[in-house]
Parts: C-alpha cells; structure tokens; sequence
C-alpha cells in the first residue's frame, strides 16, 4: 500500500531543521517536504503557498505558527488532508497585547535589533532543562539569523491578524495528534486541551523534559509522530480516540 507524503511546517522564524529529526526518520518510507510559512503576510495566503507546492493528498504536521497555518489549510482545502498533527499550536485569535508587543518587535528589528529580538523570543523559558538546552537554543537561533530581519515582518503580521479556528476544530473529520511539551510557555496547556476535546477524533499527547520546541528537544516526539503516522490504514473516522492523554 502507498503511503501518503508527509508535509511539515515549522515555526515561525524556523526552517526545515525545525523537524530535521522527523524528516529524515519518516523519509525513510514516504516522501517528505517542508512548506514555507514566511512567504505572506496573513495565514490565509500561507495556506494558499503552501496548497500550491503540495501534494493532492497528505498527512499535516504544523508546529506553532505552522499549526496555525495547518488549521487555515484544513479549513479551506479539508479533502486534501488525510491526517493532522497541530504541535505546541494555538488556535486562538492574537491578543491585542501580544499584537502591540509584535509591533514593537518589528520595528526593532528593522532598526538594527534584530538579534536582541531574536533573543527575547528564543529565551530561557521556551526550552525543558536539560543536556541539550544550549544546543538547541543556539539551532533556533541560527536559523531565525539565516532568515534574517528582513524576513521577520511577514510572520509577525500574519500572526497579528489570524483567525480564530475554534469553528475549524469541530469540522475536523481526519484522525488528530495533538502534542505539547510539558514545560511549554508559549501556548497554555488548556488550549491544548480545548482542541483535543473539539476536534472529534483527536488525542493529546504531552511529551515529558520537552519545552517549546518538542521536535528539537524529545525523541518522544519522533515516536508520537510515527505511532499517529502508522495506525489504523483506514483514514475516515466515526469516534474514538486514537492515543489515551499520556505524559511520556
């Protein structure tokens, strides 16, 4: 049986080495690509980019921003998605105070800030304790410096002005991994929760000693992947939940 391609959005600031890990495991026996989620200024218009580059069917993997944009791809182009994993995603609106705050983060880092930027976002409490934290933290960094400033506008705005996708969640009809990290800061557990309990054949998974960035931190992620990956050849849904909510 053919396995359906795999495709991949990182977070924001981030490129294909966000799930390098994942990429080369899962390469092993399907095709893989990673989309971009910097090519526009609003979600919507991502989404479009990367439907464009796509396959016509495959499995959905987004992280953060590219949760975002993997819940606006859902929304508009449901028959293209045979499975859905939303990682450390927040499916709410921008709060007026997060979006003040992005304003002055560009402006910033169009000004000859950009590293203090940078900094601030990729800070001591976006990652687990652990071994590998310093390595990890200088990847995300070397990353958001090869994209550079000139780059950072565009996320930020589309951030600013995304959509609420509660309404997208309870149309959800393709089996749903929803994983977070134990320690993450950026995006409340409950949200987690809430998406697990909207989507009707969704199952939250929360990777132990992981922060943020649970691709880069954990190989429990890798593992979740695979496992939401492999199970069941019969992709339509009626109930049930596909992994019990599980620290691991």
């Amino acid at each position: 049986m053919q396995r359906e391609p795999v495709v991949f959005l990182p977070g924001m600031m981030c490129d294909m080495r966000h799930f390098g890990f994942q990429m080369m495991d899962i390469a092993n026996d399907r095709s893989v690509m990673a989309g971009n989620v910097a090519k526009a200024n609003t979600i919507s218009e991502i989404a479009k980019s990367v439907l464009d580059e796509a396959p016509s069917r495959f499995a959905l993997i987004g992280l953060a921003m590219g949760g975002m944009v993997a819940l606006e791809i859902i929304r508009i182009a449901p028959e293209r998605v045979v499975r859905l994993a939303l990682l450390n995603t927040d499916p709410l609106a921008e709060t007026s105070q997060m979006s003040l705050e992005r304003d002055s983060q560009i402006i910033r880092a169009k000004t000859g800030l950009f590293e203090d930027v940078i900094s601030e976002q990729v800070n001591e409490n976006c990652l687990a304790p652990g071994p590998n934290k310093e390595s990890v933290r200088n990847l995300l960094t070397d990353m958001a410096h090869g994209l550079g400033p000139e780059v950072f506008a565009r996320p930020s705005h589309a951030l600013q002005v995304r959509p609420d996708q509660q309404a997208t969640l309870r149309r959800i009809r393709v089996r749903t991994l929803i994983l977070c990290g134990e320690y993450d800061n950026a995006t409340p557990r409950r949200h987690h929760q809430m998406m697990s309990q909207l989507i009707p054949d969704a199952s939250l998974r929360v990777i132990k000693g992981a922060g943020d960035f649970p691709t880069l931190e954990q190989l429990a992620t890798s593992n979740a992947l695979k496992k939401w990956l492999t199970s069941y050849d019969d992709l339509s849904i009626d109930g049930g939940h596909l992994f019990e909510t599980q620290i691991a």
